[in-house]
């Protein structure tokens, strides 16, 4: 296994390419199973759980070529299997069922279990789809679908979900007839999905709000689609810049997809602004603890609270950082006060008071965004740093020491 190594105290300053968006590019890659002739992806960034989902999709048949940050997919004669060895590595691998249901009728796909940062159950994707016609049944750990052919349905989520939201857009867009989703997810992830879908043909009113109307097609055409850019790994750029005190640029940032972190950024005391060449981000003066609820789009991300939950950690005055979507997602706190960070968990709630100065210590990232997390600590933080376990980062991050060094920071990829 690899280890970051990183010696802190150093203003990063320059300019970063944001890469593609992640979580946009796997339920648009799943998508393509809709498909029967072949579809080129662009921006497509260069992650674990990328080449996660080109072997998933070529086992469920779909040929993949990848080359610089494009896929080909061609479908061919699709199976209907998600082998456990591969959705137990990522969640979204779920996300092949909707479109499976709709294009060959059956489905046997790993249940997902829990991870790091909490269960994140599938009941409202099973649901939806039954009401759609399909009919399920649990054998060893596999979720067994069938239908004839999907139809149109008025579908009412419990709670605003991002997974159920994709897979049942997905399933509709080939379904009979009309369909209809209530409480669905405002995600740009999920308004970029719709997006790519009303490129090939489907027909789609709505996204971005929480009632998404699909009237179903015979078939979709192929196009040529580019991903948007990744507004957690551009958060977490912005964050670099606040917590060493530094200056960059972002290309390519989505910055409405990002209004919420901007804002709270900008509380705290830092300086975002759009310009024509990219998104500005510098310390004007001392930052100051803000308080931080997590909510659904378009509240404050989830996969952005450990981010500034580590910047908080070196500004003025206290701050209460809640998490309201995951019930585990705390794990990089433990972490942090190694580093020297006054923060005190209670429940749900975190209470950050900050401190002159962080500490470089070891330390092992325990998921995705809370590896970032200390990450951000680390090039803050006096001496050197050691991040283990980064495969996590490797998940959700394209070469991050590699854009991190070419804007001042001393780190380096060593094997553990």
């Amino acid at each position: 296994m690899d280890k970051l190594v990183i010696e802190g105290g150093v203003p990063l300053t320059g300019s970063i390419e944001v890469s593609g968006s992640k979580n946009a590019a796997l339920p648009i890659l799943f998508s393509s199973i809709l498909l029967t002739d072949p579809v080129c992806f662009r921006n497509i960034p260069n992650l674990r759980d990328i080449h996660t989902t080109l072997k998933l999709l070529g086992m469920l048949g779909c040929a993949c070529e990848h080359q610089k940050g494009r896929i080909t997919v061609t479908p061919g004669n699709l199976l209907p299997e998600a082998p456990y060895d591969l959705v137990r590595t990522m969640r979204a691998s779920v996300l092949c069922l909707g479109p499976l249901l709709a294009r060959i009728g059956h489905a046997r796909v790993a249940l997902p279990g829990g991870c790091a940062i909490g269960a994140r159950p599938v009941d409202q994707h099973l649901k939806g789809l039954e009401l759609m016609g399909a009919r399920f049944e649990l054998e060893k750990g596999y979720i067994l679908g069938r239908c004839r052919k999907l139809h149109g349905a008025r579908i009412t989520f419990d709670m605003p979900t991002v997974g159920g939201t994709e897979n049942l857009l997905m399933a509709a867009a080939l379904a009979e007839g009309e369909t209809i989703l209530e409480n669905a997810a405002r995600e740009p992830e999920v308004v970029d999905l719709a997006n790519f879908l009303i490129a090939c043909g489907a027909r789609i009113e709505g996204q971005g709000t929480s009632r998404i109307h699909v009237m179903g097609t015979n078939g979709l055409r192929s196009v040529e689609y580019a991903v948007m850019p990744d507004r957690i790994e551009a958060g977490t750029f912005l964050v670099a810049a606040g917590i060493t005190g530094g200056e960059l640029l972002l290309r390519q940032c989505p910055v409405n997809a990002l209004e919420s972190v901007i804002l709270k950024l900008q509380d705290m005391g830092m300086v975002v602004s759009a310009t024509p060449a990219g998104v500005l981000a510098k310390c004007a003066r001392p930052l100051r603890c803000v308080d931080v609820t997590t909510k659904p789009y378009p509240g404050f991300p989830t996969d952005m609270q450990a981010q500034i939950m580590a910047l908080m950690c070196l500004a003025e005055g206290a701050g209460v950082v809640e998490e309201s979507i995951f019930e585990n997602r705390f794990m990089h706190v433990p972490e942090l006060v190694r580093m020297g960070g006054n923060i005190r968990i209670s429940g749900h709630t975190v209470m950050v008071r900050g401190v002159r100065h962080l500490t470089g210590a070891q330390v092992m990232a325990s998921d995705l965004r809370g590896g970032a997390a200390l990450v951000l600590a680390g090039l803050a933080a006096g001496g050197i740093t050691e991040v283990s376990r980064i495969y996590h980062l490797d998940r959700g991050y394209e070469g991050i020491e590699d854009k991190l060094a070419a804007v001042g920071a001393r780190i380096r990829r060593e094997k553990e």
